[in-house]
C-alpha cells in the first residue's frame, strides 16, 4: 500500500505512442479540487488518456489517497467504451474527489 494511492486501467500515453494510436489527454490536479483541499489531502491528479479522432476512452491513471475506490468509474467507462464527453458530461457530486474526474475528461473532451 501507498500514500496516496496510485491505480489505473487501460493503456497510458507510451502504450498509445508504442501502438501509434493518436490519442489526447486530460489532466486535472487534486490541488484544484475542493473536497482534496478541505480534507488537506490534495496529493495527485486524476489523467485520462483517448482516442484523438474518435473521444474514447483509452485509460484512466489516478494518483490520490482514494485512488483504489475512484479507478472503478474509468474501469466501467471502458467496459463500456465511453468517451470522455460522456464522462464529462456526468454529473459529480460536489464537494467530493470525484469531481476531478470529470474535470479531467472536460480537458481532454474540449
Amino acid at each position: 500500500y501507498t500514500h496516496p494511492e496510485v491505480a489505473w486501467v487501460g493503456k497510458s500515453e507510451e502504450d498509445c505512442k508504442q501502438e501509434s494510436i493518436p490519442y489526447k489527454i486530460g489532466k486535472f490536479p487534486l490541488a484544484a479540487n475542493s473536497r482534496a483541499k478541505c480534507n488537506d489531502d490534495a496529493d495527485g491528479f486524476v489523467k485520462v488518456v483517448a482516442h484523438k479522432e474518435t473521444d474514447r476512452l483509452l485509460g484512466m491513471h489516478i494518483i490520490a489517497s482514494c485512488a483504489g475506490e475512484l479507478i472503478n468509474e474509468g474501469a466501467l467507462a471502458l467496459e463500456y467504451g465511453a468517451s470522455c464527453e460522456d464522462i464529462a458530461r456526468v454529473c459529480h457530486a460536489h464537494p467530493t474527489v470525484a469531481e476531478a474526474l470529470r474535470e479531467a475528461n472536460v480537458q481532454a473532451y474540449t
